[in-house]
């Protein structure tokens, strides 16, 4: 059993011992990196920072630059930016959001597949059976973490654009050990 099991918190190791199957057993769990996963949400600050400030101007400008007192109809019309205004506010908290989801998140290497667990009141549990584990990829950062790669779900937007999504074990320590664990259970197919 891995110790990185033992260093999460008590409430995510119960939801881990309650998602094992009969028989299953834990060769590696751990959890992703809350302080990387936050680093990747500053991404979209350079996207959200002008988002936001736009809608302030914009807001700030349908007012005329002063405080409305909502005595005539056309005092509403500000207020049409403000979905806009709290959009932006979202994106640029997107990096705390991550750094909570990391917290609420585990990986898994069983000696029946590999899994990881999601959310705090609703739980989201996506497995890979070792058959699905032949193609993974690594990446490796000079401190020894990194991201293990399984699968690439692609799909099209509204738009019709293509989209790509990774899936695996993003953000944790030590890949490298994780990865053997992996590869002996693709191996015991």
């Amino acid at each position: 059993m891995s110790m990185d099991m033992y260093r999460m918190p008590p409430a995510l190791q119960e939801r881990l011992m309650r998602e094992l199957q009969p028989g299953e057993v834990v060769s590696w769990a751990g959890q992703p990196d809350p302080r990387r996963m936050m680093l990747s949400g500053f991404v979209l600050w350079l996207f959200f920072i002008p988002w936001t400030a736009f809608s302030v101007f914009w807001i700030a400008g349908a007012s005329g630059f002063r405080l409305p007192d909502f005595s005539q109809p056309s005092d509403l019309f500000p207020l049409f930016g403000l979905p806009f205004f709290l959009i932006g506010v979202g994106g640029l908290s997107s990096p705390f959001w991550l750094y909570r989801k990391a917290g609420s998140m585990v990986y898994v290497v069983s000696n029946k597949r590999a899994f990881s667990l999601s959310g705090w009141r609703s739980i989201t549990v996506e497995s890979w059976r070792p058959e699905q584990l032949g193609n993974i990829t690594r990446t490796e950062r000079p401190d020894g973490s990194g991201d293990l790669v399984f699968a690439t779900e692609v799909w099209r937007d509204s738009d019709g654009d293509r989209r790509t999504r990774q899936k695996g074990f993003m953000g944790i320590p030590d890949v490298r050990l994780v990865e053997g664990y992996l590869q002996r259970l693709a191996a015991s197919r």
